[in-house]
């Protein structure tokens, strides 16, 4: 589905630029044509500057994205979820991200939620970045414990695991 949402916006680059930015950070709309963040408005002038690009191209991108039908409910219904890996040291969390040989192949995730669950630990978060998002897609799974080497060893040997993060 994002392939058609970002190819839906091929023939302009600043939109496109727009629209892969609202996508990476659960930026949604709404019906007033605002770009909002669980039903909160955020300032165009906020989004451009951050986007490096001017107020009228994000606020032509959010009426462009309305004039879609099987785009607009996608971005009427987008919600931001907190990402917990970024606050897990203080929450004393441990994160264990993934990075996959190759992000299309099936299984990654499965896999890797399998050596967890197998070794009885707690997982608390999972999220993966979508292939056609990220330059670099990876799985991040966050776990209430400390990662046992030999689990660590057991992810590390997965066919599809490239390398492998521990924080």
């Amino acid at each position: 589905m994002w392939a058609k949402i970002l190819n839906a916006f091929s023939d302009s680059p600043s939109q496109a630029q727009v629209v892969r930015f609202l996508l990476e950070n659960g930026l949604g709309i709404n019906e007033k044509g605002r770009v909002t963040v669980n039903g909160i408005e955020i300032p165009a002038t906020h989004l451009s500057k951050e986007i490096g690009t001017d107020r009228r191209v994000v606020d032509a991108t959010v009426k462009r994205i309305l004039s879609l039908p099987d785009i607009t409910d996608i971005f009427l219904k987008l919600r931001a979820t907190p990402d917990v890996s970024r606050i897990a040291e203080s929450l004393g969390l441990t994160v264990i991200t993934v990075m996959p040989d190759d992000a299309a192949e099936k299984g990654v995730v499965g896999e890797a939620v399998k050596v967890i669950a197998d070794n009885g630990i707690a997982i608390r978060q999972i999220f993966v970045t979508d292939s056609h998002l990220s330059e670099d897609p990876k799985l991040v799974i966050v776990v209430d414990e400390a990662l046992p080497s030999s689990v660590y060893e057991a992810l590390r040997a997965l066919p599809q695991v490239r390398k492998l993060i521990i924080e």
